[in-house]
């Protein structure tokens, strides 16, 4: 009498190309809540422009709110670090050196970014109530934290320049890459003007009102719609394999 093993069917491969996206896809997409929660709704609830004693108030009411913003900021940047690493291994079949500057325009942001946090616990610092304060009146501390929220400010402009500067790279490398959608590509290397427009327009003229609904739209397409292709539609399996091939 015979017995028979049982056969196991082969595992399915998921193709590098495709895990690489679906990572790509899945960190951009975890970051972009964090970003928007720290950089975006936190100011929008507590900082009221031209209003140092209300938005001084705020914050000292708001206290956890405004740590979680400095925290849910810094960990959006930590998220990026690993995002444009595999994102490099995406894009890096297409043209390796250029892959190279897109990483080390990105990873510039990082530094910056998070130092920038300093000026918010600057701020928090400030509202404490602590003993060695009390030399300052209350005008002068609600002058102090419009110091600090203005170099905030400035500090996300110069992050900005790096925010558009490594868009041009990863653009070119989306367009240039067939196995992704060339108008993507179009759109990143647009991207990276509108991003510097509004930086150097913000140092020049303070007051000119840069950010507009039409510029952040074109700016900030592309880096949304990218993430979303990579998630819904994934990459051109074949293509990527061939460039990667090529390249090795």
């Amino acid at each position: 009498m015979t017995t028979r093993t049982a056969e196991t069917a082969p595992p399915i491969e998921i193709p590098l190309a495709v895990t690489h996206a679906r990572v790509v896809a899945l960190l951009f997409l975890s970051l972009i809540p964090l970003a928007v929660f720290g950089m975006v709704y936190v100011p929008s609830v507590l900082i009221v422009p031209g209003d140092a004693a209300t938005t001084a108030r705020n914050i000292m009411a708001s206290e956890s709110l405004f740590r979680l913003g400095i925290a849910s900021t810094l960990l959006s940047q930590i998220i990026g670090i690993f995002w444009v690493l595999v994102l490099y291994q995406l894009l890096k079949p297409v043209n390796k050196n250029m892959a190279v500057l897109m990483v080390i325009f990105n990873l510039l942001i990082v530094p910056i970014a998070m130092l920038n946090e300093l000026n918010q616990f600057a701020i928090l610092f400030l509202s404490s109530g602590a003993d060695y304060l009390r030399v300052f009146t209350p005008g002068q501390l609600h002058a102090l934290m419009s110091l600090f929220l203005n170099l905030h400010d400035n500090g996300i402009k110069i992050a900005g320049i790096f925010w558009g500067l490594w868009l041009f790279p990863y653009g070119f490398l989306v367009f240039r890459s067939g196995f992704l959608p060339r108008f993507i590509g179009v759109l990143l290397m647009i991207g990276c003007f509108g991003y510097l427009i509004q930086s150097f327009a913000g140092f020049l003229s303070p007051n000119l009102v840069v950010y507009t609904a039409l510029l952040s739209v074109i700016t900030s397409s592309g880096e949304l719609l990218l993430p979303l292709w990579l998630l819904i539609k994934g990459v051109n399996v074949e293509q990527w394999e061939k460039r990667a091939l090529a390249s090795a």
